[in-house]
Parts: structure tokens; C-alpha cells; sequence
């Protein structure tokens, strides 16, 4: 069977002091790093719902002011995935992240872009190498 790449999306969702909303991953492939709310993208989505739908899922959090952002080409060299990640950048409509998935997440911290905790997961350690960032 011939793999191929899988499309996730991230989303950089922003508090009202210019934070970044990250959780501590269990579980699943890049357990004990950090990473923003995200998924797999499904089949007719939107690159913008799948990021509404991820963060609902995942903290319970609404999003507002989505936009579409970099994306990142990440091969998880121990497991054997390959992803694109298309990020999103958001700002939360209001209240506290929630631990929805327990199973996949221990805890939501808000952080500032450059005082991120580590190890991050791929993707966004990716992207933050890239020189991005959300808040110009």
C-alpha cells in the first residue's frame, strides 16, 4: 500500500493579551510535547471548520477573526507520518480552555510566542523555526 501525506490543521489561537493557547499532548503520536488545537482535515471541509470544529472538540473553545495562515511539511521520522499542516491563526471568543479529550491532552496553557514551552509538537516547532509569528 502506497502511503501518503495526510493534511492537519493547526490552530494559533490568540487570548486578549496576544498569547498563544497550547496543550500538552498524551496518547497519540507526539505524546509529552506541545501543541496547538488541531486535527485531521475531513473530506469537504474547510481548512476554517476543521479549525472551529478541532478547537471546539479539543478545549471548548469558540473561535472569531479566522484566518488562514503558513503551512508546514512535517515528517514524524519515528513513526513513519508525513503531514502537511495548514495553520490558522484566531482569537478565542471568550472563556477558559477545557480539558475536552483527556485521553489525548493533560493539560491548555496560554504562552507568549517566544517564551514556548519544550519540546514542541512537529508542526509547530516547525513553524515557529520558520520565522513566523502571529502577532505581526
Amino acid at each position: 500500500m502506497k502511503q501518503q501525506p495526510r493534511v492537519g490543521v493547526g490552530v494559533i489561537v490568540l487570548n486578549n493579551s496576544g498569547q498563544i493557547l497550547l496543550g500538552e499532548r498524551i496518547g497519540s503520536h507526539g505524546a509529552n510535547t506541545w501543541c496547538s488545537p488541531g486535527g485531521h482535515l475531513e473530506f469537504g471541509e474547510s481548512v476554517e471548520e476543521c479549525a472551529r470544529r478541532e478547537t471546539l472538540e479539543e478545549c471548548g473553545l469558540e473561535l472569531k477573526n479566522i484566518r488562514l495562515g503558513p503551512y508546514t511539511n512535517d515528517y514524524f521520522m519515528d513513526e513513519n507520518k508525513h503531514y502537511v499542516t495548514a495553520f490558522v491563526i484566531a482569537e478565542s471568543a471568550g472563556g477558559a480552555p477545557q480539558i475536552c479529550e483527556p485521553e489525548k491532552c493533560l493539560q491548555w496553557k496560554w504562552f507568549d510566542w517566544n517564551q514556548q514551552p519544550s519540546p514542541l509538537f512537529l508542526p509547530n516547532k516547525n513553524l515557529f523555526l520558520s520565522g513566523f509569528n502571529p502577532l505581526r
